[in-house]
C-alpha cells in the first residue's frame, strides 16, 4: 500500500528551474566549459565587511533566534527604506518582520491570510512570473488567479484593468517590479493606482522588491513610496540576495501593514524559519551600506552591455530588460524550449520562458551570472553556433 502524498506536489511536479541546474551539472561533470545563465545567483563575492560581520557575531553559545528578529535589524531595514526611498514614519516594532530570504516569506504569506473555506481565497499574480506566488497559494489552500502579461502592456499587471468581481474574490495581489523574469519597471504613478485599487477592494497588495537595487537608468520606486506614510493594505518584500550578493545568507524583510505583520509574527514561530542571529548581524551591516551596492550595479551594467550588444547585433528581439540582472528576449524560431535545448549544445544554459508560466512561452531569460569576461566568451560561442547554422535566427 502506497503512503499518502500531498496532491499539490503531484499537481506542481518539480521546481521549474531545477532541471536546468541538473543539465548544467551534467555538462560540468563531463569536463566541458559551461556558460550558465539560468539561475539568478551571481558569481561576485559577498562584500568582505558583510562576511566579517557574520563571523564576528558567531559566539561560543548558540541560541534560537526569535521570529520577530533583532530590533536593530528591523531598525536597519527602516533606515535603508528612508535613505533609498524616502519612506518615513514606520515603526520597527509594528511594521517590520525579518525573513529567511524573500522566497520563504513569499511562500509562507498565504498561510497567514488565506481562509481555504472562505469566499476570498484567490491570489492574483502575473505570468510570466516568479513560480513561488503560485506554489505558496496552492499549499495554503488558496486559488491561483494568474494574469497573462504582455509586451504591449509593458509586462505589467495593472489591477485597474481587472473586473471588480475578480478583485472581490481575491485576498492577495502580487506585483513584482523590477520584474522577474522580464526586467520591466514601473513608475510611482503606477504604484499609486495599485494602492488605491487594493484599498478600494480591501485586498493586500504585495510588492516583491527583490531586484529594487539592480537598475541602470533611474532608481525604481518602492510601493511604500505610494502609501504616504500609511502602509495599510500594502506589504513590501525587501531582500539582500541580489542587492548585496547574499543569496546563501537567506536575509530579507517584510515591511508594511501592521495587522498583517502581526499575523506573520503569529505564524512564523510555528514554521521555524528565523534567520540565525549571526546572519542578522551580517544583514544589519549590509542594509546600512550603499557603496557596495553601487559597485555591484556597475558590474551588472558591464555584463548587460556585452549581452545586449550581442543580441541587437544578431537581430534578436529584446523586451523589458530595463532593470534586474535579467535579459528577456524572444526565442528565435518561436519555441523557447527548443531554443534552450539548442543553446545547450553550444554549452550555454538559458531559461525557457515557459518555466515562469504560460505567459512566458516564446520568450527566454538570461541571468547575468557569469563574469564580464565569461559573458564575452559565451556570446562568442553563441555567435559561432549561429554562424554554423546550429541555431535558428528568425
Amino acid at each position: 500500500m502506497a503512503l499518502p502524498s500531498n496532491p499539490v506536489l503531484d499537481e506542481l511536479g518539480g521546481y521549474p528551474l531545477a532541471r536546468l541546474q541538473d543539465l548544467a551539472g551534467e555538462l560540468r561533470a563531463s569536463g566541458e566549459v559551461v556558460h550558465d545563465f539560468s539561475i539568478g545567483d551571481p558569481d561576485e563575492p559577498t562584500p568582505e565587511f558583510v562576511r566579517a560581520a557574520l563571523v564576528d557575531a558567531v559566539g561560543p553559545v548558540s541560541r534560537y533566534p526569535t521570529a520577530a528578529g533583532q530590533p536593530e535589524l528591523r531598525r536597519a531595514v527602516l533606515r535603508f527604506l528612508e535613505r533609498r526611498h524616502g519612506v518615513t514614519g514606520l515603526d520597527p516594532d509594528r511594521h517590520v518582520v525579518p525573513a529567511a530570504g524573500s522566497k520563504e516569506a513569499i511562500f509562507h504569506l498565504p498561510l497567514a491570510l488565506v481562509d481555504r473555506d472562505g469566499p476570498r481565497r484567490h491570489v492574483v499574480f502575473g505570468t510570466p512570473g516568479y513560480p513561488v506566488y503560485d506554489r505558496g497559494t496552492r499549499f495554503a489552500g488558496g486559488v491561483p488567479d494568474p494574469v497573462v502579461l504582455t509586451p504591449e502592456q509593458g509586462w505589467r499587471l495593472d489591477l485597474t484593468t481587472l473586473p471588480d468581481e475578480r478583485l472581490q474574490r481575491a485576498c492577495i495581489a502580487w506585483l513584482n517590479h523590477p520584474h522577474n523574469p522580464t526586467g520591466a519597471t514601473v513608475d510611482l504613478g503606477f504604484w499609486r493606482e495599485q494602492v488605491a485599487v487594493a484599498r478600494e477592494h480591501d485586498l493586500l497588495l504585495c510588492s516583491d522588491e527583490c531586484y529594487q537595487e539592480v537598475w541602470f537608468d533611474s532608481p525604481p520606486p518602492s510601493v511604500l513610496e505610494a502609501t504616504d506614510g500609511d502602509p495599510s493594505n500594502v506589504l513590501a518584500f525587501v531582500s539582500l540576495s541580489k542587492r548585496s550578493g547574499m543569496t546563501g545568507y537567506r536575509a530579507a524583510a517584510v515591511v508594511g501593514d501592521a495587522e498583517v505583520v502581526a499575523r506573520l509574527r503569529l505564524l512564523r514561530p510555528n514554521v521555524g524559519t528565523a534567520s540565525p542571529d549571526f546572519v542578522q548581524a551580517a544583514a544589519i551591516a549590509a542594509f546600512d551600506d550603499q557603496e557596495h551596492v553601487e559597485q555591484r550595479r556597475a558590474i551588472f551594467a558591464a555584463k548587460r552591455e556585452v549581452v545586449l550588444g550581442f543580441l541587437r547585433e544578431r537581430g534578436i528581439e529584446v523586451s523589458g530588460s530595463q532593470a534586474t540582472f535579467y535579459v528577456w528576449f524572444r526565442a528565435p524560431g518561436g519555441d523557447d524550449a527548443a531554443y534552450a535545448e539548442a543553446l545547450l549544445r553550444a554549452r550555454i544554459v538559458a531559461s525557457p520562458g515557459r518555466a515562469f508560466g504560460p505567459g512566458g512561452e516564446g520568450w527566454m531569460r538570461l541571468a547575468l551570472v557569469p563574469t564580464v569576461d565569461a559573458c564575452r566568451d559565451a556570446v562568442a560561442a553563441w555567435g559561432a553556433a549561429i554562424d554554423d547554422a546550429a541555431l535558428p535566427t528568425g
